[in-house]
C-alpha cells in the first residue's frame, strides 16, 4: 500500500516522538529479557513469556509507525482559502453563537480536544468543499448540529 498520507508539522513531530518512546520501551524490555535469562525458575519463565509478547507488540507498532512515516507528506503550505480541504483551518459559529476553530487533518492525527478533526469524521465530511458564509447541518449517531463557516485559512 503506497498511498500518501498528509500530516501537519505537528503530526510529524508527534509521530516521531511516539517512535522515540516506543524505541526506548524496546530497549527497556530487551534489558529485562536479558535479566530474566539469568534466572531459571517458573516465575522467570512466565515473566519472559509476557515480555516476549510485549516486545512483539512494540516491534509491530514501530514497524507500522515507520511505514506511516515513510508514506507521510507534509500538508501543503499554500491552501485554497475559498473552499475547505484537507489542511484547512476553519472558523465556525454554532447555533449558540460559540466560535470554534478546527484544522482538518488525516484521521491518523485527529484530536478534537486539540482542535484537529478528521476529514473522515461527520463534521469533517460535511465541511469538505464548503465556502465562507455557508450554513450547514451535520449529523452524528447521537446529535444534529447547525453551524456557519465564517473563515478559512
Amino acid at each position: 500500500m503506497t498511498n500518501d498520507i498528509f500530516l501537519s508539522k505537528k503530526g510529524f513531530k508527534e509521530l516521531k516522538k511516539e517512535l522515540q518512546s516506543l524505541e526506548k520501551k524496546l530497549v527497556s524490555i530487551t534489558q529485562q529479557l536479558h535479566s530474566t535469562d539469568k534466572r531459571q525458575n517458573r516465575e522467570a519463565r512466565q515473566e519472559r513469556g509476557e515480555l516476549l509478547f510485549e516486545l512483539e507488540a512494540i516491534e509491530q507498532e514501530i514497524y507500522e509507525k515507520n511505514n506511516l512515516l515513510a508514506r507521510a507528506k507534509l500538508l501543503p503550505a499554500k491552501r485554497n482559502r475559498v473552499k475547505v480541504a484537507l489542511g484547512s483551518v476553519v472558523d465556525l459559529i454554532d447555533q449558540h453563537g460559540k466560535r470554534v476553530r478546527y484544522t482538518l487533518v488525516n484521521s491518523i492525527e485527529a484530536n478534537p480536544s486539540d482542535g484537529r478533526i478528521s476529514v473522515d469524521s461527520p463534521l469533517g465530511k460535511t465541511l469538505i468543499g464548503r465556502s465562507i458564509r455557508d450554513t450547514f447541518e451535520w449529523t452524528t449517531k447521537y446529535t444534529t448540529g447547525q453551524m456557519r463557516l465564517v473563515a478559512i485559512s
